[in-house]
């Protein structure tokens, strides 16, 4: 069940960030995680900070044009248009796909 689920991602989360320390990029993977189940469960405001941070994470690690910044944006695109806001999901999605672009 999902809240169960996400009790378990939570103290994944607090394990690993303990471990590895807080900007380790498995840590933005985790973060990712929680934040889509979040979204699935319909708990948006919760899921975005959790986005915006796994962002934040990866590019301080693998730079601002990594593919894995395209799917990051993309998953915060997604949560903007999940909440109505499509004014701020448009240029994540222009940015994601010009990453995904220039990976070609």
């Amino acid at each position: 069940d999902l809240p169960h689920s996400q009790a378990l991602y939570q103290r994944a989360l607090q394990v690993i960030e303990t471990v590895l320390g807080t900007a380790h990029p498995e840590v933005a993977t985790y973060l990712n995680n929680l934040a889509e189940l979040l979204r699935v469960q319909g708990k948006l405001l919760e899921a975005e900070p959790m986005y915006k941070r796994a962002l934040a994470i990866d590019e301080r690690a693998q730079g601002t044009s990594h593919p894995i910044i395209a799917i990051r944006l993309n998953n915060l695109a997604e949560l903007f248009r999940d909440r109505g806001l499509l004014e701020e999901a448009e240029p994540l999605y222009q940015r994601a796909l010009a990453i995904d672009m220039a990976a070609l």
